[in-house]
């Protein structure tokens, strides 16, 4: 068997490698994962494989940057539990490998008496939360945080930040490297056979046997899990947001991270507004149904991507609950004034020129049989095999820490 020596290195078919963990996926949670198991168990064998031509390309490539504080997520529930404490882990981290992030803080804005019921149960669920530093302001003193901000009550959240994760995924990489482990890129797993006490990894560039396999495949998680005979549910299904960017000469407007009340009623948060670590401001996004699971523009579309969504009952229990939604959300997605009168509730003297054209990004998001976004991280071990099934936001956030739970699994493996 011969070995593997680093990041990027195309295997040309029939070679093979041995050693004791295979890591699908670098993307953050993968590269996390990898990072936590070798700090442990530094004399292990461990390898990286990527379907991709770098690390980190899709959702750790495409999100927008923010350092979340753990406000949203279900009391008790591993988003809560990882992101608050995750959250503090990644800043040290950042401080302990220079990488910058800025706590530029966090407003949740309510505009309307309608919104304030819902704003005291967020409020009351970041103090169940731990998260630390949350208050409640008037409209006064959120003029004073962000004068341009139109609003009557809002949570404040000082220890939301942001930070650039390509770098903190390429120092987790760094940190796997120095180690003793690799990182090969555009190695797509094709199939993974189990074995009595081994199991084989094929790409096609070469197989590798390891004892014990973790799964990260973000948007293709259900079909990695496939692979060894897992079930396909919970599916992924791929939700597309596009951004704009704050013209330059206008980025006095935004300060911080602003954000509006979310609805229970609806999947995701609303547009908002992001600072960014270059000085820029994204605005959205959006969510619509992406027709790839790569589609990051409108006209990307893959007809199997279609088809298995089409297919897949859950998905269409999902339509008739949220077609509205959905329509409103695409409706706002092909209409820039739509987009900017979403915007002008919270900062009304934004212009159309104000807006220019952004990047987008997929979230894979898991599916339920019964229609439902599954809500939580979800991680599935079969004997020697691990899968991440969904690792949706706040997972960048999070990433340390989901890293060392599921390095806790491998460990309990036979």
């Amino acid at each position: 068997m011969s070995g593997v020596t680093g990041a990027g290195e195309t295997r040309s078919g029939g070679e093979s490698w041995s050693g004791d963990i295979v890591v699908v996926g670098a993307g953050i949670v993968g590269l996390a994962t990898a990072r936590e198991i070798l700090e442990r168990h530094p004399e292990q064998r461990l390898v990286v494989l990527e379907k991709e031509p770098a690390i980190g390309e899709h959702q750790t490539g495409h999100n927008s940057g923010v350092i979340h504080s753990g406000i949203y997520y279900a009391p008790g529930s591993l988003k809560a539990r990882l992101c608050v404490s995750g959250s503090d882990a990644l800043m040290r981290y950042c401080d302990e490998h220079d990488i910058a992030y800025r706590l530029c803080g966090k407003v949740i804005v309510a505009t309307d008496e309608s919104e304030l019921p819902r704003l005291e149960a967020l409020y009351e669920r970041g103090q169940e939360n731990g998260v630390l530093g949350l208050r409640m302001i008037d409209a006064d003193e959120l003029r004073e945080i962000e004068p341009h901000v139109t609003g009557i009550r809002a949570i404040l959240s000082p220890r939301t930040g942001i930070v650039d994760y390509r770098q903190v995924a390429a120092s987790y990489a760094n940190d796997i490297r120095a180690a003793g482990g690799a990182i090969l890129t555009n190695h797509e797993v094709v199939s993974i056979i189990r074995g009595a006490t081994k199991t084989l990894v094929c790409t096609r560039h070469g197989d590798f046997e390891t004892k014990r396999v973790v799964t990260c495949g973000g948007l293709y998680a259900d079909r990695v899990a496939s692979l060894t005979g897992a079930p396909l549910n919970p599916r992924i299904v791929p939700f597309r947001g596009d951004y704009y960017i704050l013209r330059p000469e206008r980025r006095n407007l935004v300060r911080s991270n602003i954000y509006p009340v979310p609805d229970s009623r609806f999947p995701f948060l609303g547009v908002h507004f992001t600072p960014r670590m270059n000085g820029d401001a994204w605005l959205g996004p959006n969510a619509v149904l992406a027709f790839s699971r790569e589609g990051y523009r409108f006209a990307d579309l893959r007809p199997g991507d279609l088809r298995d969504m089409a297919r897949f009952g859950g998905f269409r229990a999902f339509a008739r609950k949220h077609w509205r939604t959905g329509f409103d959300e695409m409706a706002r997605d092909l209409s820039k004034r739509r987009f900017l009168a979403s915007l002008q509730k919270y900062i009304p003297e934004l212009e159309m020129d104000d807006l220019l054209p952004g990047p987008s990004g997929v979230r894979a998001q898991a599916l339920s049989e019964d229609g439902n976004l599954v809500d939580d991280f979800i991680l599935d071990k079969d004997n020697r095999v691990l899968h991440v099934r969904n690792a949706p936001s706040p997972a960048a956030t999070s990433s340390l820490k989901i890293g060392a739970l599921i390095a806790d699994a491998v460990d309990e493996m036979d």
